[in-house]
């Protein structure tokens, strides 16, 4: 049988417990709690029963609270898929955003999603979702506008007929007539 791996000397059971009990993260406080029944003398296996996990879960918390401490117990974000784009690209998607199209070159005259990929794959061959894309342009602080739809058979002069007049916040007070006589 091999010998565990020892913790770190610089804390104590007491300071993990008052660690826990202000831990904002639940996960955290769990393993905070079996590092400390380990700290009080008990057995892997004890603490993997307070943990809720497996002897080599165990392990690793003691290896990750040995190199970063009490912080090294949060979960992290796992680091995801590399983006498809990188500086240079966005460099000159930046520069192609803001320079617009040019109608006889482009073919269009304002920018869309779709647009944007053609040019990606003509200028680069790279191919990306349009989903991803607008998620890249939102990231470079750029909003998608879209014009509000309108019917193709709708008149503008037509339009002000249907639209509801609103009174007058204030108006004059009529004269007052004079008391009818008998």
């Amino acid at each position: 049988m091999s010998t565990p791996v020892a913790l770190r000397s610089d804390y104590d059971a007491t300071r993990l417990r008052s660690l826990a009990r202000r831990a904002k993260d639940g996960p955290q406080t769990r393993r905070l709690l079996a590092l400390a029944a380990i700290y009080d003398g008990g057995t892997r296996t004890e603490a993997a029963q307070i943990g809720g996990v497996g002897l080599q879960t165990v392990r690793d918390w003691v290896l990750r609270f040995n190199a970063h401490g009490p912080d090294g117990l949060l979960d992290g974000k796992a680091p995801g898929q590399p983006s498809i784009l990188s500086r240079e690209h966005r460099q000159h998607l930046i520069q192609m955003i803001e320079d617009g199209p040019v109608p006889a070159v482009h073919g269009v005259v304002r920018w869309r999603l779709v647009d944007l990929m053609q040019w990606l794959w003509e200028e680069y061959q790279i191919t990306i979702s349009k989903q991803t894309l607008s998620r890249e342009v939102r990231a470079l602080d750029y909003r998608k506008l879209s014009a509000r739809p309108r019917h193709h058979a709708q008149s503008a002069g037509l339009m002000d007929d249907f639209k509801k007049a609103s009174p007058r916040v204030w108006r004059r007070s009529r004269p007052a007539r004079p008391a009818a006589s008998r």
